[in-house]
């Protein structure tokens, strides 16, 4: 798949998600609960991707980008910490729909710029051939990527890759820890 078309996909699936947030109502604890672990874990694998395969493409294959990259990273670098907070939270916290709010606000930014700056630009610069095989390295990173925010772990290269599959194997093993202690 092409990687512009996997991400804007991604930015679709995040979006309905946050829709379904707002329109929760104040007592709609567990709707909150399940829609925001949602959110948490679909922002965790997308930055994830993105940070390992996406941004180190662009940066070395389409001039002029480093900027607008670097922003991204630090974009990134906020929302992951607000996810990480969100992840010891419930919906009763007094803070907790304010903190949602403004990740969603961070998001939106972060996306419009995405689509609006970035993905033209390397849309211009990179071949549909080099898109898919971009697409097809992030698809395969999805399937091990962390579900979960990690905020003090390396963003770039190579520091990111290895921490992500390391990060990854660690929570699997907790979730199924977890199972095997509840069952």
């Amino acid at each position: 798949m092409d990687a512009i078309t996997l991400l804007k996909n991604d930015h679709k699936t995040v979006e309905r998600l946050f829709k379904t947030f707002e329109k929760a109502g104040d007592r709609a604890e567990q709707t909150k609960a399940k829609t925001v672990q949602q959110i948490i874990e679909e922002l965790a694998v997308h930055a994830t991707i993105e940070e390992m395969i996406f941004y180190p493409a662009v940066r070395s294959e389409v001039p002029d980008t480093e900027d607008i990259v670097l922003e991204s990273l630090e974009e990134h670098h906020i929302v992951k910490w607000v996810l990480s907070e969100l992840e010891d939270m419930g919906p009763e916290d007094e803070r907790f729909d304010a903190k949602v709010t403004v990740l969603i606000e961070n998001v939106r930014h972060h996306v419009e710029e995405e689509e609006s700056e970035l993905f033209p630009t390397v849309r211009k610069a990179i071949g549909r051939k080099r898109m898919n095989e971009i697409g097809d390295a992030m698809e395969e990173a999805k399937k091990t990527a962390p579900r979960r925010p990690h905020p003090r772990a390396s963003d770039t290269p190579p520091g990111n890759g290895a921490s992500g599959v390391v990060e990854s194997a660690v929570h699997k093993v907790a979730e199924v820890a977890d199972k095997v202690s509840i069952g």
